[in-house]
């Protein structure tokens, strides 16, 4: 297992060879999986910072391809790593400190953990290692096969480990499951003469993943860690609930929350008194206290969303009012957005009710899960789903003046005229507006604080809501810096000099490119269709499949040359470049549905093309497979710059990265 392939092999051999490699690739990409969920949900915050774990995944993997090409072995070390890790995030808890103004990050917490530009370099180290180890196993299965077969089973595996831990989110199956499941893989792939030492590593990570799945307030929801915990007071019915580690919600009886807690679940109706309460839909109603809180304000319906299945199971179990079995109550696990732009009802008053995530949408983009639900064009479309008479608030904890001064003036954009802004203290604030100025009640007029540029509305093509938007912030620029340092270092000390992978210098470009253009529909799809989990992992599980589909096709087809393919992916990126997602928005689901995925996939599709003929001619498929997941790091750096273009133009770097790909072709494969 540790020595490098010197030849080919027979028909047994390579079966054995392909079945190693599904299970190889399996785990490498379960075990990606499963490090940013549990890291994200016991690292306070870093579940806003997951795309340094997935960019320490890609080192990990381009550093276990380079790997497998020598003689020493690395993945000896990776389980012994991954148990250590979760015994030292565990019994000596890490919490990542952000301080600053130009991100948000909502946390209830005063943190004194490692300043992050440290913390989450150290993390993104201990992730490329670990994921060396199973990388290393593929490599290898790569070193015995012809690269298009290799290729498509390392596809077949990655889909098999996106399918397993889907299903496992479907399940809100605890952090011992994953362990188990991890457990098998890596005792099953490890040779005979080391299993016993792999079980006793298993048995400790088991070990403690056990101890956290059976304390009783712990459960998991396909987002994140839920806990409950009774208040340091003990009040009647009055509980806490903490999600990766920061207090997330307190749910409590309306009449506390009216009359002991803060003045903000007061306000929206004071600002809207005298209006019909008949129909009203609350987005972000969690554990029911808002529910229950309209319900005692005379609604006669209420349409209650949440994207967390388990947080509004809580409140159905627990809160005291019982808002969700009352029958005027109808509750939908869905993503705000998304249901707004489903629903063909209309309401007298709609409510964000302190919607705000702890975890993004997905490792890959900087997009959170409520970014959708602040923009501009969403709040246009609340504006379409009022009654005459009727208003619209939103209320949080926003931390910030400037960020309070924003809300308030995209309101004011989508509405046409300015809303009532109470604050309070610690930048709580209250924005209602009415669907004509006579539908609500300010008691001042709104006179913002803040420069214009700073308080633009935030736009579906860039939904950075927490992003001051003045300058790139430094935290992103240190810890970039450092990960594209590591990177190199990683590709000269195991590649060796850089000057032979020269020929493979085009599959670098495509890495880059392939993962700005995965990014960019992965925002795309939580637009049209919601950023749960499901659609993420739709999307995911979708462009493996593209990719398969063009392995397959490049396999047993003859496809076009080089040059003709290179100029579809430029057509198919100009036509996702100039259809305006709007359009898509107005279609209903089934035609938005295909027109998406034809826009979305075919450069996909085509760019595998290009990547699979590459692939086929190279004389080293470890090398050139490493070189192409290590120009993914820089792909994922540059998803940073959507922060300033928007993601509709990171299909314009897509498009010169792929433009340097086919300029660095070998001559003789143009």
């Amino acid at each position: 297992m540790n020595t490098k392939a010197t030849g080919p092999i027979d028909a047994k051999g390579q079966s054995h060879a392909q079945r190693r490699l599904v299970a190889s690739a399996a785990m490498m990409l379960f075990v990606e999986l499963a490090l940013i969920r549990w890291l994200g949900s016991n690292v306070v915050h870093l579940s806003y910072f997951s795309n340094f774990v997935l960019l320490g995944s890609f080192l990990g993997i381009g550093a276990g391809f380079l790997i497998s090409r020598k003689e020493w072995s690395i993945w000896p070390f990776s389980l012994p790593l991954l148990a250590m890790l979760t015994v030292i995030v565990t019994f000596f808890p890490v919490s990542i400190e952000r301080s600053g103004s130009d991100v948000i990050y909502f946390t209830a917490l005063a943190l004194t953990g490692p300043p992050a530009w440290l913390a989450l370099p150290v993390i993104f180290a201990l992730v490329a290692v670990i994921m060396a180890g199973p990388a290393e196993l593929v490599g290898r299965c790569f070193a015995n096969l012809d690269p298009l077969t290799a290729y498509r089973y390392d596809l077949l595996g990655s889909l098999a480990g996106i399918v397993m831990f889907s299903a496992l989110s479907f399940m809100w199956a605890p952090s011992l499951v994953w362990g188990v499941i991890v457990s098998v893989m890596a005792i099953a792939l490890t040779g005979q003469e080391r299993r016993l030492v792999a079980t006793a590593w298993c048995a400790l990570l088991l070990v403690v993943l056990g101890r956290e799945t059976f304390q009783p307030n712990v459960s998991w929801s396909p987002y994140y860690k839920v806990e409950t915990h009774e208040p340091g007071t003990p009040k009647p019915g009055v509980k806490l609930i903490v999600v990766n580690g920061v207090p997330h919600q307190l749910m409590a009886p309306a009449s506390f929350k009216l009359e002991q807690a803060e003045e903000i679940y007061g306000a929206p109706y004071q600002r809207t008194a005298g209006n019909t309460l008949d129909n009203v839909l609350i987005v972000g109603a969690g554990s029911g206290s808002d529910v229950a809180i309209a319900l005692g304000k005379g609604a006669k319906h209420i349409d209650a969303v949440d994207i967390d299945p388990r947080i509004m199971q809580i409140g159905q179990q627990y809160n005291i009012d019982r808002p969700y079995d009352d029958p005027r109550v109808t509750r939908h696990i869905n993503d705000g957005r998304a249901f707004l732009q489903r629903t063909d009802k209309q309401y007298d008053l709609i409510l964000f009710a302190l919607p705000d995530s702890l975890t993004l949408v997905s490792g890959a983009s900087q997009i959170r899960l409520e970014s959708f639900l602040f923009t501009r064009e969403a709040l246009e479309s609340v504006r379409k789903k009022l009654r005459p008479g009727g208003a619209f608030s939103m209320y949080n904890y926003y931390r910030e003046p400037w960020l309070i001064d924003r809300l308030a003036n995209t309101a004011a954009a989508a509405f046409g005229h300015k809303p009532c802004v109470d604050t309070f203290s610690d930048a709580q604030a209250v924005v209602t507006v009415g669907l004509t100025p006579a539908d609500q009640h300010c008691v001042s007029d709104w006179q913002p604080v803040t420069a214009a540029k700073i308080m633009a509305p935030a736009s579906d093509n860039a939904p950075f809501l927490y992003f001051r938007g003045d300058n790139f912030p430094p935290l992103y620029s240190i810890v970039l810096v450092l990960i594209l340092t590591a990177s190199l270092a990683t590709v000269r000390v195991l590649g060796g000099p850089l000057k032979p992978m020269r020929p493979y210098a085009d599959l670098f470009f495509m890495g880059a490119a392939f993962l700005l253009l995965e990014t960019k529909n992965i925002a795309t799809f939580a637009l049209l269709f919601g950023t749960t989990w499901f659609v993420n992992a739709l999307v995911f599980g979708g462009v493996l499949l593209i990719v398969l589909a063009a392995v397959e096709v490049t396999r047993r087809l003859t496809t076009p040359p080089l040059k003709v393919v290179y100029a579809a992916i430029a057509a198919s990126l100009a036509l996702a470049y100039v259809v305006p997602e709007a359009w898509l928005l107005g279609l209903d689901f089934w035609p938005r549905l295909i027109a998406a995925t034809l826009l979305a996939f075919t450069p996909i599709f085509m760019a595998n093309i290009a990547f699979a003929k590459r692939f086929r001619e190279s004389g080293d498929s470890q090398a050139a497979f490493a070189i192409n997941l290590l120009g993914t790091i820089v792909g994922g750096c540059l998803e940073y710059a959507a922060l300033f273009t928007g993601y509709a133009n990171l299909l314009l770097l897509v498009g010169l990265l792929y433009l340097l790909a086919f300029a660095l072709l070998p001559r003789q494969t143009h």
